[in-house]
């Protein structure tokens, strides 16, 4: 029997049964419920902070609910397996982060499985590192801090925030780069590292410009670099290192923030996501809340965000070693 000689109502069943086998590659209807944004670090930190604006203005831009889910834990690993687990649908989201997408892999077999099965959506947003000096330091400027580190090998120590840390492996490229010997000296977090900073204790802090700022301001750290792709309004007067011919440096200082997706996720529905996500944190109001935490818009198509992960996990698997950093 043909398919047109069929009952009507069993053309009809057959029909159903046959869309409904069809992967879900457009969901005209998508998103129809509340979206999960999984942030895999605690509340109030900068990527929470990042992931709120980027979900208020999601919620907007897909008339949906876009709703943060912070799990913390193992340095971003279990909440970036939660994005990875997920149903391939569009309703999970999470954030990416240079520490999750391209250092942790080097150091948990975990995360590098983790990370396989996630869709790189798209880099939304930077935050420029600054480079300060305790005010204690003879030396008040790039050069003559670099004359300074010289003239001491050893003699000067760097905070960075633990062990295998992005700011762990900007200090060891900086010493590498610039022929210096400063030692790192890891802390439980940046909070700490600043009081050490703040206090002389610990002479460098590469830190971002958000916790670094109210500080430099009071006259308590003074900024001799800054990683960004230009100089900042809020210190106009402080180079990039990409000025002072360190382009490699500045690009690993650019801490970036982005979203990502479990792998399978249908193109249409990726694609309808990454276009809201562009659109929210290009609107004026979005660009004018990150530009109070010093960070700007970063945003790019998918397949240049994966190459930017590459590129940089490729970097950094360099530095690992061969300054034969090790976790405890």
């Amino acid at each position: 029997m043909s398919f047109l000689s069929r009952p009507l109502t069993r053309r009809l069943s057959l029909l159903a049964l046959g869309l409904l086998s069809l992967p879900a590659l457009a969901q005209p209807d998508f998103p129809n419920k509340p979206i999960k944004l999984i942030v895999p670090f605690a509340a109030g930190g900068s990527t929470d902070l990042v992931a709120r604006v980027v979900a208020d203005r999601m919620r907007q831009e897909l008339a949906q609910a876009v709703v943060v889910d912070n799990r913390s834990g193992a340095g971003g690993v279990l909440g970036t397996e939660a994005v990875a687990m997920a149903a391939a649908d569009g309703y999970t989201i999470g954030m990416a982060t240079a520490s999750t997408m391209t250092v942790n892999p080097l150091f948990y077999d975990k995360a590098a499985a983790v990370n396989a099965r996630l869709l790189p959506l798209v880099n939304l947003v930077n935050i420029p590192v600054v480079f300060s000096v305790h005010p204690s330091m003879p030396a008040k400027d790039f050069a003559g801090l670099i004359s300074e580190f010289k003239r001491k090998p050893g003699g000067y120590s760097a905070a960075v925030s633990g062990v295998g840390s992005v700011g762990h492996l900007t200090l060891e490229a900086f010493n590498d780069t610039l022929g210096v010997k400063v030692t790192n000296v890891p802390y439980r977090g940046m909070g700490l590292a600043l009081t050490d900073a703040l206090s002389g204790t610990i002479q460098f802090i590469p830190d971002q410009l958000p916790s670094a700022l109210p500080h430099i301001k009071a006259g308590k750290l003074v900024p001799v670099a800054v990683a960004a792709n230009e100089r900042l309004p809020e210190l106009p007067q402080v180079p990039t290192l990409k000025e002072l011919g360190h382009a490699d440096l500045n690009d690993l200082g650019i801490t970036w923030f982005g979203l990502v997706v479990p792998a399978k996720t249908p193109p249409a529905v990726a694609e309808r996501l990454r276009a809201a996500a562009l659109k929210a944190v290009q609107s004026p109001e979005a660009v004018a809340r990150l530009q109070q935490m010093g960070a700007s818009v970063a945003a790019g198509d998918t397949g240049s965000f994966q190459a930017l992960i590459d590129k940089q996990l490729q970097r950094n698997r360099a530095i690992v070693q061969k300054a034969n950093i090790k976790l405890d």
